[in-house]
């Protein structure tokens, strides 16, 4: 549960990534110092910044700059890769095509998600089947985006092994038939001037680059723009709490598919508990 914090702690995460895989990763104190951190944060606010992580500041800054120089291009020209059904909801978004809680968002976007093949989830999966649309414009785009979803896809991996340790599980908890085979979500946001959306020079009346909101998923790495400060986060009093932008560091943010994951952990414990009692 969140508290009245009133700022967002950083941790160093790289104790945690050393020793990852060791089967004694719960027994080596440095990380279970970093457990200690990452379970404090969490509880208090569900988001924090990490440093340690391993990913290069020059690959950081490759995949801002070349977000940044598609967004720069014509409207028209982002729009060859424009969000349908037919591509499994991938593609680029315009200002305003995104909603939150009834509001469109004043940011334009290319949604991402992992490619889902016909059938590969029944008809659950059905709406998502498709392929990801990469722009031809900046070259090597997609070189470099699918090198940065494979580091951050195994970064978080690691993170999760840290936060269920702190859950009282193992670290492998999120792992094998639960969540071993993490369906990412990668999105990437560009917020232009209210003047120049869409393609046409109409100011809108939302001026909130996106809309107050908690995240689906279990865990989120946001990369920040170095120069804009606009991320805040709610605490328990409603007030807004300012997240600036740490060089090198990632802010990560816990979801909702973690209560999920927390009262199946529970379950099952309570469940292995009665077993033993019989």
């Amino acid at each position: 549960m969140a508290t009245d914090f009133s700022s967002i702690p950083i941790i160093d995460v790289s104790a945690l990534l050393a020793k990852c895989d060791d089967p004694k990763l719960g027994e080596d104190p440095a990380v279970l110092e970093v457990v200690r951190q990452l379970d404090k944060a969490c509880t208090e606010a569900g988001f924090f910044y990490v440093k340690g992580h391993g990913v290069s500041d020059a690959l950081l800054k490759e995949v801002k700059d070349i977000t940044r120089r598609f967004f720069e291009l014509p409207y028209e020209e982002k729009t060859k890769i424009k969000m349908t059904p037919a591509t499994g909801f991938r593609g680029y978004q315009r200002v305003g095509e995104n909603i939150t809680k009834g509001v469109p968002d004043m940011h334009e976007a290319i949604d991402c998600y992992r490619e889902v093949t016909r059938g590969m989830y029944g008809d659950l999966g059905k709406t998502m089947e498709g392929y990801n649309q990469w722009p031809q414009n900046p070259p090597n785009f997609k070189v470099i985006m699918e090198e940065y979803i494979s580091i951050c896809t195994e970064l978080a991996r690691k993170i999760m092994r840290g936060i269920a340790l702190a859950l009282g599980g193992s670290p492998d908890e999120f792992e094998g038939h639960r969540a071993g085979d993490p369906f990412w979500v990668m999105r990437l946001i560009g917020y232009p001037g209210l003047t120049t959306t869409n393609g046409t020079h109409e100011a809108m009346e939302n001026d909130i680059g996106c809309g107050a909101h908690t995240d689906y998923g279990l865990l989120t790495l946001l990369n920040q723009d170095e120069d804009i400060n606009a991320l805040q986060v709610r605490n328990l009093s409603g007030e807004w709490i300012s997240a600036p932008p740490v060089p090198g560091t990632f802010v990560c943010n816990i979801g909702d598919m973690l209560k999920v994951f927390f009262t199946l952990l529970i379950s099952s414990s309570n469940q292995h508990s009665m077993r033993i009692e019989v």
